[in-house]
């Protein structure tokens, strides 16, 4: 099959559409035939080598597709050749067959294209589990969510708009925050421009936000901490900001009794992935085929171009998902 390759760990130019083993299917997997691949910030890092894939799976970049089942594993119960689905995986995306345990395949809504299926599983799955399975995000709260724009914001705040959340939310241009506040944000903050804690200070009454999903990290670490309601809670998803933060002051922590947590999606256990999967199907699948949530996709990329859409993602210059059409 094909796919997209390496030539050594680097920049956007060292890959390459090559040939590549199909994959051998394990017990319960599924085979897909890949139509269109979502491109995520983790590509990036294992591109430049900094985020392996978790070991025995695929060194093929790509952790989310969507395409058609063309063949079952041994053990397949709850799947069909000719299914259409879409789902995460950990490693194998960007190629034209991928392997996907069938507990994380789940069906296409009716309604919605094999690149806008692509762009999904991996935002709303993390954004699900990052409001309400570690934040438990109620509704009235406030939200604040940092890169608002980026996949992962997009989904954010549509959930939590429509678990009855207010949000708020980041971004580093108006063209940006609009998006966002079309997609029922409340608040929109230029970080270029404003000062995040002043600004959802105010927007709260001096309350703070309830939760904080945060990419960002360095030094947005100990502003987050200050930003935060009494009992608030803060997940981290990424340190794009970097990985080290100075003069925190942990008294904060204490006196708002406040819970810090992180988390990732690609080395969680397939049990926990299958559990969050199973619980995001059943709340929220419906509401896209109600329109009620969308995907929300900034550029569909022909796949021998996947240099250029790294670039895009790298430069910051994406609203919501860059996808890989896979033909």
């Amino acid at each position: 099959m094909q796919a997209i390759l390496l030539r050594e760990f680097g920049g956007p130019e060292q890959m390459y559409l090559g040939e590549a083993p199909e994959p051998v299917l394990k017990e319960r997997e599924v085979l897909v035939k890949v139509k269109a691949a979502g491109v995520n910030r983790a590509d990036t890092l294992q591109r430049k080598g900094l985020y392996p894939p978790p070991p025995g799976e695929s060194e093929i970049m790509g952790l989310e597709v969507a395409g058609e089942v063309v063949a079952l594993g041994p053990g397949c119960t709850r799947s069909q050749v000719g299914d259409k689905v879409f789902g995460i995986v950990s490693g194998g995306g960007y190629a034209e067959l991928c392997a996907i345990d069938e507990s994380l395949a789940m069906p296409i809504p009716e309604g919605l294209e094999f690149s806008q299926a692509a762009g999904m599983a991996e935002v709303f799955l993390t954004a699900h589990q990052a409001l309400f399975w570690l934040c438990g995000l109620e509704a009235g709260e406030w939200a604040l969510i940092h890169a608002g724009a980026s996949g992962v914001g997009t989904a954010a705040t549509q959930l939590a708009r429509a678990a009855g959340a207010k949000v708020m939310v980041t971004a580093g241009s108006e063209a940006k925050l609009a998006a966002c506040q079309a997609l029922g944000a409340r608040v929109g903050i230029n970080y270029k421009q404003q000062d995040f804690v002043a600004a959802a200070k105010k927007a709260t009454n001096d309350a703070g936000p309830a939760v904080i999903i945060d990419f960002i990290g360095g030094d947005y670490f100990q502003r987050n901490l200050e930003t935060l309601a009494l009992d608030g809670r803060m997940v981290m998803l990424a340190t794009i900001g970097g990985g080290e933060a100075e003069k925190v002051n942990l008294r904060l922590i204490l006196g708002k009794r406040l819970k810090v947590m992180g988390s990732t999606l690609r080395s969680r256990t397939l049990a926990y992935r299958a559990e969050l999967t199973a619980d995001l199907s059943q709340r929220w699948l419906p509401l896209f085929t109600q329109g009620k949530l969308r995907p929300v996709i900034d550029s569909v990329i022909p796949w021998d171009q996947a240099a250029s859409a790294h670039e895009r993602m790298e430069a910051n210059l994406n609203t919501g998902k860059i996808i890989l059409a896979v033909d």
